[in-house]
């Protein structure tokens, strides 16, 4: 029986492709050798061994080149062998595979190299005012309004991987002057230079209902710490603060509310339901704009002109084909979603220097990966239903020039130019303008999303001058 059991494990070990039984009961495997990787470095950069992950990471200096880094040092256990050898040269631009093989075991080690990077990636004080970075001089940038005062500001700082900072993220600090922050990672070191300045008249705001930025939710939160970071002396203030006369507006060029609600604001009676806050706060924006202030409006935020006397005398002038998801069951982009520039604005200055896909004629604005509201606030043109028999009668009726369409036509991008002492108002409704994305799938990477900021910031450039 003992014989009979011993051929049938034989017979298995021979169909699974080894042929490591004898009559005497025994194995041919040889599996008592050792199969580790006991030191290795490149280039002269010892190696980091991790045992239980089986894997080496060599610190390299932030700007070292990887591409051809020679195998210095090697050792492994006796009387074994791997697929690289003391002298090799490899790339090292990604993360290599290296096997070691003792007799018949094989045990598989990943090598990685990692740069010893020392940047601060973001600034933020008190949870709400966002430093602008530059890189290259190593300063930040932040604007806070007066009425904060500069002596107990704690900053959030987002920084490189295994890096220390000093003083540390979390700390209160007085920012009366300008305050040095030193990151240091291993054999990288930098020290920016921080700068708090009191803003007693803004020149953009970031208007909402939530009493802080804090408070808003997460796409135009998104939205208003891009602004507080790229558009020089902008501030948060939600409508009471407007209300309330609060600020300086002197010196305001633009101001943009951009309002997202989850399930979308369809029509002129829903708008007017919605956004009572901001209704309550028309007649603070209708003088700001007929003194010659410009709004930047998105989103549902379009329905705003027909209220503040744009338009004319009719408010039924809002768009007529409005819908959208919410914002934790948003729609998978499979790749990137787009709207059209309108003939004849190609050189308009909302759609300068976009990152440009096969259609020249396209504003790309997501990549695949991304979760999208699809949240839209348009002009169905037609003369099936909506009162625009096609795009001259739009134009005719609202006052406004379009800047850009949808594929069936649909008005999504369109401005109202400045005139006679009034501010321009740029408005932009397609799905397409999304800032905020709840997750990304595996892979993602962000290329035409791009182009969110892009338009955003030409339009600040537009409108403010």
């Amino acid at each position: 029986m003992k014989r009979r059991i011993s051929n049938i494990i034989c017979v298995l070990c021979m169909i699974c492709g080894f042929t490591a039984c004898n009559n005497d009961n025994t194995s041919d495997l040889r599996l008592g050798g050792d199969c580790l990787i006991e030191s290795i470095a490149l280039d002269n950069f010892q190696g980091i061994i991790d045992l239980a992950s089986r894997t080496i990471t060599v610190r390299l200096p932030e700007t070292y080149e990887t591409s051809a880094m020679k195998v210095t040092a090697l050792g492994i256990s006796e009387g074994a062998a791997c697929d690289i050898t003391l002298g090799q040269t490899i790339n090292m631009d990604a993360a290599k595979m290296i096997r070691v093989q003792n007799g018949d075991a094989i045990l598989d080690w990943t090598i990685k190299v990692l740069h010893d990077e020392a940047r601060i990636y973001a600034f933020i004080l008190n949870d709400i005012y966002q430093g602008s970075i530059d890189q290259g001089a190593k300063t930040i940038t932040v604007y806070v309004p007066a009425s904060v005062g500069l002596t107990d500001l704690v900053p959030t700082i987002t920084y490189s991987e295994n890096a220390t900072i000093t003083p540390s993220s979390g700390s209160a600090q007085d920012f009366t002057a300008p305050v040095n922050y030193t990151v240091k990672n291993n054999s990288a070191e930098s020290t920016y230079t921080v700068t708090v300045i009191a803003i007693e008249k803004p020149k953009a705001l970031f208007v909402g209902s939530a009493a802080t930025m804090n408070d808003l939710d997460a796409e135009a939160k998104e939205a208003c710490l891009w602004m507080l970071g790229n558009v020089e002396g902008s501030l948060y203030a939600s409508f009471a603060d407007l209300r309330a006369g609060t600020l300086e507006l002197s010196e305001c060029k633009v101001i943009w509310w951009h309002w997202h609600v989850d399930g979308g604001v369809d029509g002129h009676d829903v708008f007017a339901a919605k956004a009572t806050d901001a209704l309550e706060t028309k007649n603070e924006l209708r003088t700001f704009y007929e003194n010659g202030g410009s709004l930047f409006l998105t989103r549902y935020a379009t329905n705003l002109p027909s209220f503040i006397g744009v338009t004319g005398d009719d408010e039924w002038t809002t768009p007529n084909n409005c819908w959208g998801k919410n914002e934790d069951a948003a729609e998978l982009c499979g790749g990137p979603w787009s709207f059209r520039i309108y003939d004849g604005q190609n050189d308009h200055p909302l759609w300068q220097n976009l990152i440009a896909g096969d259609n020249p004629q396209e504003v790309y604005c997501t990549d695949a990966g991304y979760h999208i509201t699809n949240s839209t606030a348009q002009y169905h043109i037609g003369t099936d239903w909506g009162g625009y028999d096609n795009h001259d009668a739009w134009e005719t009726r609202t006052g406004g020039k379009i800047l850009g369409i949808g594929g069936d036509g649909a008005v999504v991008a369109w401005e109202y130019p400045a005139h006679d002492g009034k501010g321009g108002i740029i408005c932009i409704g397609s799905g397409c303008y999304d800032w905020y994305s709840y997750t990304f799938e595996a892979g993602y990477v962000e290329n035409f999303h791009k182009n969110i900021s892009i338009i955003t910031q030409n339009a600040f450039n537009y409108l403010k001058k």
